[in-house]
């Protein structure tokens, strides 16, 4: 068993749940699907914990922290431009090797039938695969062209399953469970530290055979909201959004 998480930004309480979760079920294999950090008040936490994720990918956020932010919004920046600082002060040994982890990330894995993105199989950094895409038949029919069986996605922080016959089911539409077949899929494994499908909890998948699990985690949302509040680099807004999912 895999336990496939993505879009943690910073969000110490929630990763620790769901780390915690993952450890109960007795899994051992982790993959971070990026986007470790930015929004949140924990960066440099967040980076310590998924260094031992056995595999981590490069999110768009995470870029931004190295280079400069492109396309974000001022909240979004002024969140990167102090989760920069936060790695860069401090804690000189362990920031370097923090900087080195995120330098080191890939921005795709592929792995037999499964391929393994932040964004799309497209644009694995950047490009967003919302639900009602599946009107838009020409974006969607490019982007499973390029997968082979299966792909999987987070970035929209909205999980669920879209089929290449142009359809999407959220996991309560599937019981929260998806049996992988022949026809190809993305499955976007939703967020672990800021969701924006309407559930406050934290979501991620568990990739058991074929079987797709989708889990939902509470966590200590309040002690995360105080510390975005307490923050004046960070928006209240990204604490406010964490009640509401979304």
């Amino acid at each position: 068993m895999k336990a496939l998480i993505s879009d943690i930004h910073g969000n110490l309480e929630a990763l620790d749940a769901v780390l915690a979760d993952i450890k109960k079920k007795g899994i051992t294999e982790i993959y971070c699907l990026g986007d470790i950090i930015g929004y949140g008040p924990n960066p440099r936490e967040c980076i310590d914990r998924v260094m031992s994720c056995k595999m981590c990918l490069l999110g768009n956020h995470d870029q931004g922290a190295l280079f400069d932010p492109e396309g974000f919004n001022p909240g979004a920046e002024r969140a990167i431009f102090w989760t920069r600082e936060q790695l860069e002060k401090g804690d000189p040994a362990g920031n370097e090797r923090r900087w080195e982890f995120l330098g080191e990330l890939p921005r795709q894995q592929r792995e037999g039938e499964y391929l393994f993105v932040h964004g799309s199989a497209r644009n694995p950094l950047n490009e967003y695969v919302f639900p009602e895409d599946i009107y838009n038949q020409r974006k969607m029919e490019r982007i499973f062209s390029l997968v082979t069986n299966y792909c999987f996605q987070g970035h929209t922080h909205v999980p669920g399953v879209f089929t290449e016959s142009l359809k999407f089911f959220r996991p309560e539409e599937l019981n929260f469970r998806y049996e992988l077949g022949p026809e190809k899929v993305l499955v976007n494994v939703g967020s672990v530290g800021q969701p924006r499908n309407g559930d406050w909890r934290s979501s991620y998948v568990v990739l058991d055979g074929k079987n797709i699990l989708f889990q939902r985690v509470e966590y200590d949302i309040e002690t995360t909201v105080r510390k975005i509040y307490d923050i004046p680099d960070l928006d209240n807004f990204l604490g406010d959004r964490l009640r509401d999912g979304r």
